[in-house]
């Protein structure tokens, strides 16, 4: 057992993949990329850099010796002339042209970006497999007539499946903003200490076309289309800000879908996985607990505050940049990517194998159900010759009276047994029953839900076909 904090976003809520992404060994080892893609950008320029010694950068591109770093910095003070040193060590003949002509944001910035470019990726990735889950899901119970709810009361019939397209909706805007976001962003590129790119005027002898073309040229390595064109020392923070707002937007959606599962689980109708060794209470052994839609919405309430950090960064950065950016965004950018990484692959879990009760869902149903075919009945007492006025009157009475055995006494609702049994409704139990089609009660929801899969999903699953097949890794 450690002796120091360990972050649980890594230690029990993330992936692998996630937490890897923004590892040491990951980030360091793209700083190294930075130097390598500046080094052959300055080389196919004419800097005299020789192949010799992008090689041997090359060959030590994951040779991280943390512990040289660790005590250079202890002397610098200086994080990035650190890992210059700690490279300089191990590519010996490349140290005199390691991080030739750039800033220490040149590395940070520019592996900042890489970063929040790998981990939106996996974000998206994980986003469409719940939404290929979402659709199975949909289609299946498109059918099945369920209650619904407007102010938490019983309101009109829905089915399932529309339900669940409610959860998908949302879903569709994160995947539309990931992919928009995945779009405009771009790279720093080589803009030096104030954004000027004057070092690297002087390095090529104010050859204005050749710095442009540098920055050109380490964007593309770097796997960019394109730098931001203009820059203080850093990369605007706003792009920060867009990316948390987007894997904040993620945390609305998940909290939504969360809840309405910690509430149907309540009500025994739909329920998340449960493992067969899960212990639900320490105390209560029949307990069945919703622990993963609990940790959704526990992890996407940090999530959703997370915009806040950077919205306060970049309004306070003065001028062409001060540094009470930094320990902040070596906290808000990894534990914003872990806490989304982690709900989507609660979600993910759960919308693998949730159990649906038809039977508790019809009972709740026709608990219900028969305030909601009041006026069916009216109209088949109509055209049996009834009088509408007289009708709606004992069908007023009797639904109040119906209603108090169950608010009062706690009994079941009996308004349909009341009306056949008063001679001015004038008809029996079953053709009561007779008139009443669940069918009729959803409205156009089985329909919805196969337009809006067709409309909405599909085009999205389609074009992200090759993202299809990952498996949640739920650990505790």
């Amino acid at each position: 057992m450690s002796t120091e904090y360990v972050s649980p976003l890594v230690e029990r809520f993330a992936t692998k993949e996630m937490s890897e992404l923004w590892s040491a060994q990951k980030k360091f080892s793209t700083w190294r990329r930075c130097w390598i893609a500046l080094a052959e950008a300055e080389q196919e320029l004419g800097l005299p850099i020789t192949d010799e010694q992008i090689k041997e950068m090359k060959a030590n591109v994951d040779n991280i010796d943390f512990e040289s770093a660790k005590a250079h910095e202890s002397k610098t003070r200086h994080d990035v002339m650190a890992h210059i040193h700690a490279y300089g060590e191990v590519a010996p003949n490349a140290m005199p042209i390691i991080h030739l002509g750039a800033t220490s944001c040149y590395v940070g910035d520019n592996t900042d970006l890489v970063l929040l470019r790998e981990g939106l990726e996996i974000i998206l990735n994980k986003a469409v497999n719940v939404l290929g889950n979402l659709k199975a899901f949909a289609l299946k119970w498109k059918e099945l007539p369920t209650l619904g709810y407007t102010h938490y009361q019983a309101a009109q019939v829905v089915t399932v499946g529309k339900r669940a397209c409610l959860w998908a909706q949302d879903l569709v805007f994160d995947i539309e903003d990931l992919e928009d976001q995945l779009k405009r962003l771009k790279c720093r590129g080589v803009k030096g200490t104030t954004g000027t790119q004057a070092s690297f005027m002087a390095l090529f002898n104010n050859d204005s076309d050749k710095v442009r073309q540098l920055d050109k040229l380490v964007a593309e390595r770097l796997g960019f289309q394109e730098s931001y064109p203009v820059t203080g020392q850093t990369y605007p923070r706003k792009v920060d800000t867009q990316v948390l707002q987007v894997l904040a937007s993620i945390g609305e959606s998940v909290h939504k879908f969360a809840t309405d599962m910690r509430l149907l689980q309540n009500m025994k109708e739909i329920e998340e996985p449960f493992e067969k060794t899960q212990v639900g209470s320490s105390a209560m052994a029949y307990k069945r607990n919703p622990m993963r839609s609990e940790r959704a919405c526990s992890l996407a309430r940090h999530l959703m505050a997370s915009p806040l950090h950077s919205q306060f960064t970049t309004a306070t950065q003065w001028f062409e940049r001060t540094l009470d950016d930094s320990a902040i965004r070596r906290i808000s950018l990894p534990e914003a990517f872990l806490a989304c990484d982690g709900i989507l692959n609660l979600y993910l879990n759960i919308m693998e194998d949730p159990a649906v009760y038809p039977k508790v869902i019809e009972k709740h149903l026709w608990a219900e159900l028969p305030f909601m075919a009041t006026e069916n009945i009216i109209m088949e007492g109509v055209k049996r010759g009834g009088d509408r006025q007289e009708l709606h009157e004992v069908i007023r009475v009797h639904s109040h009276a119906a209603a108090a055995v169950v608010k009062q006494e706690g009994g079941d609702n009996d308004l349909l047994d009341r009306m056949a049994n008063d001679p001015v409704i004038g008809m029996t139990r079953e053709e009561i029953n007779a008139t009443i089609d669940l069918k009729e009660f959803v409205g156009r929801s089985p329909q919805q839900v196969e337009e809006f899969v067709a409309d909405f999903m599909d085009p999205i699953l389609e074009r992200n076909s090759a993202r299809l097949g990952a498996e949640s890794d739920v650990r505790v």
